[in-house]
């Protein structure tokens, strides 16, 4: 595709559908996952929400003849308030560029900036669970970011609390194995009995992802335990596995990264498993991504001081984990 560059409104189209295919090709995997719930905010309406959990009693009471109806409790759970940010980038398509035929340069810049923002909140999104049993840390502008939940704690926790009730739940698996099949049982039985609502009744919570990091032993070790068929021609042919379409595998591949997006092996045996239909976890979408282009009605079309046509690309939402009773987690690394 060779750009049109004689006519700054020709070159904007051009640049529009090549910012486009770089934003299309972007997987947004965090946001896709099933492990957040999104929720739009329009324009003109705040620049906070909050998001709050409120259950119910678990169970009927008996009613007498002619007796009156007990009400059910409702009891408030916690509550979360979470922040509108914008992120950005911009490029500069210089004159020499523009004058020099450097087309492929051009198209990859623009391609590029397409990728920018969507990128940037799939990290944003990943470094919740990369950051599980922080309460905070420093993002890669150097700001720092909230990860409590609702009681104050990590999101990884063997303390967690609960409003209507003393009881207190775990959602970090004791000893904390890498993934296996025995491992997944002991995450399993550890859903089982920490699956509280906020009065303390015991609860079933229906998980259905695993979630890891792109380790690669992980990755096989989980599709083996999901995936796994017996030989027919085998002693017992016919062994049915009990996991295949119990839970879909999600990998995070950012999961194992330092805050500014470089490497980090120490997370890379993280992993766990969620329930998308319990999450309370939120990314707001206030600005979608979206291309920011020149004026191309002949006027202020470059920058005096450079020459350049500038373009910029920019997006805004919010991020919030109310709780964290929908998520199970260990790190991998074998510790109490």
């Amino acid at each position: 595709m060779e750009l049109n560059i004689s006519i700054l409104s020709d070159f904007v189209a051009n640049s529009t559908i090549l910012w486009a295919k770089g934003l299309d090709s972007v997987p947004q995997i965090a946001r896709r996952s099933g492990l957040y719930k999104e929720v739009p905010i329009p324009h003109m309406t705040g620049n906070t929400r909050t998001f709050s959990e409120v259950d119910l009693e678990e169970y009927a009471s008996r009613k007498g003849e002619s007796n009156q109806s007990s009400r059910a409790k409702v009891q408030q759970g916690y509550s979360k308030t979470g922040t509108l940010y914008r992120v950005s980038k911009d490029i500069g398509i210089s004159y020499e560029m523009r004058s020099q035929g450097k087309y492929q340069e051009m198209k990859e810049k623009l391609t590029n900036l397409g990728k920018l923002v969507p990128n940037r909140m799939d990290l944003d999104l990943t470094h919740r669970f990369s950051f599980i049993t922080a309460t905070s840390y420093t993002d890669l502008d150097g700001e720092s970011v909230d990860t409590t939940v609702g009681d104050t704690l990590a999101g990884a926790s063997t303390a967690h609390t609960l409003r209507g009730s003393s009881t207190t739940f775990r959602n970090r698996l004791a000893n904390n194995p890498q993934f296996s099949r025995g491992a997944l049982e002991s995450m399993e039985q550890m859903r089982v009995e920490n699956t509280y609502n906020q009065f303390g009744e015991k609860m079933t919570i229906p998980d259905d992802i695993i979630w890891s990091g792109d380790d690669p032993n992980t990755i096989n070790t989980i599709a083996e335990v999901l995936r796994s068929t017996s030989n027919p021609t085998q002693n017992n042919p016919g062994v049915i596995n009990t996991y295949v379409n119990k839970y879909r595998h999600v990998v995070l591949p950012r999961l194992a990264t330092t805050a500014v997006g470089a490497v980090d092996s120490t997370k890379a045996k993280y992993w766990g498993v969620a329930s998308s239909q319990m999450s309370t976890a939120y990314l707001g979408v206030h600005e979608e991504a979206r291309l920011k282009t020149p004026p191309a009605d002949g006027k202020s079309n470059e920058d005096f001081a450079t020459d350049d046509w500038n373009f910029g690309t920019r997006g805004g939402y919010l991020i919030v984990w109310v709780s964290a009773a929908w998520l199970g987690f260990s790190d991998g690394l074998g510790n109490p």
